[in-house]
């Protein structure tokens, strides 16, 4: 199995936004990501639309080939929408409004009602859902309870600790992932992944079945170019 890269194109959503107008173009950008070999899109929409916004989710549903993943605290207008578009995959995350980025996962043991009766929602319409978790096996287990069809492990810390430690750095997310894998639900990863830790983290725990990946590609492709990045990033997934 061959592990799918999801680019996450919120930052250069955030570029556009800065002069307003539309450049660079995001339809563009995530056709482009496509045809350089990304297996999917992914976007995160938040209620101040201080990057991807809502237009954006809804254009996007129309011309995306590859899977759309959309990311997002599961409110009433997070729902709405993407009952609208029905993309690929749901990420649902536990980010209050004003956070910068989602620094955490679900407390799915506290949460397992809220989370099934949204779960249910999703599996209803046809759209596979992911719970966005710690590196914690009890919480992989909440979250197969709750109905979810996967989890993304938040890989912050794991990116944090890399440089001084791999072997650590990895190790409570190889025990959760093992936990996945015997719960039988699918496995994502996403968070501060890189050029310098990606391929580390997918030899080692090779059955990710997706990673989703933002903010250190699109700095990457300052550098390299985007068609260069998103190769450089496919290779690093090579088994």
């Amino acid at each position: 199995m061959r592990t799918k890269l999801s680019v996450n194109i919120n930052k250069v959503a955030t570029i556009r936004n800065a002069r307003g107008g539309n450049n660079p173009d995001i339809l563009k950008v995530a056709k482009d990501c496509e045809l350089f070999g990304a297996d999917g899109i992914t976007v995160h929409p938040r209620p101040d639309e201080r990057h991807i916004r809502r237009d954006d989710v809804l254009a996007l549903q129309g011309v995306l080939r590859t899977e759309f993943n959309i990311e997002g605290y599961p409110s009433k207008e997070f729902m709405d929408l993407v009952l609208r578009v029905r993309p690929s995959q749901v990420t649902l995350v536990p980010d209050k409004p004003e956070q910068l980025t989602s620094d955490s996962g679900w407390d799915t043991e506290k949460e397992q009602l809220f989370l099934r009766e949204i779960l249910n929602d999703l599996r209803e319409a046809g759209i596979r859902s992911s719970l966005f978790i710690d590196a914690n096996p009890r919480m992989a287990e909440f979250a197969a309870e709750a109905g979810a069809d996967r989890v993304e492990l938040y890989t912050g810390p794991y990116a944090h600790m890399f440089a001084e430690n791999p072997e650590a750095a990895i190790a409570p997310f190889l025990k959760t992932a093992e936990c996945v894998k015997k719960l039988g639900i699918g496995l994502n990863a996403g968070h501060d992944l890189s050029l310098e830790n990606l391929k580390y983290f997918t030899d080692v725990i090779t059955w990710v079945d997706e990673v989703s990946i933002g903010h250190a590609l699109i700095c990457d492709a300052l550098y390299m170019g985007l068609e260069a990045t998103v190769t450089a990033y496919k290779k690093c997934l090579i088994k």
